[in-house]
């Protein structure tokens, strides 16, 4: 059994400390924890005005917003907010003044345009 992963003062911000590389244009990734078979936990950076195109949940997508704001086709969420956006789900999200989230992904998720 492999040992649980920690990050004492995450939510104090100890995560800004952490290492993101691109991940889409405007958005940059800190990978926590790769589950395999597409499962990962990680840090999206979305600088302002950056997006993530429309996509399909192929497994339940959780995201906690950290630090700024985001929004899809249901709605906008700023910091504290948790979203839960189901298996074979599909949206596009923007920032219009940047965030950081914390996303958990069950699975990979299919890109439907770029």
């Amino acid at each position: 059994m492999a040992p649980s992963i920690t990050h004492p003062g995450f939510l104090a911000g100890a995560w800004r400390d952490f290492p993101f590389e691109p991940f889409h244009p405007g958005v940059e990734i800190c990978r926590l924890h790769d589950e395999g078979e597409g499962g990962a936990v990680a840090l999206l950076r979305y600088a302002k005005g950056a997006s993530v195109p429309r996509h399909l949940h192929q497994g339940i997508e959780t995201i906690l917003v950290l630090e700024g704001g985001q929004s899809d086709d249901a709605g906008s969420y700023g910091a504290g907010a948790l979203v839960i956006n189901p298996t074979d789900t599909s949206h596009a999200v923007a920032s219009a003044q940047g965030c950081v989230v914390l996303i958990i992904w069950a699975k990979p998720v299919l890109m439907l345009t770029s």
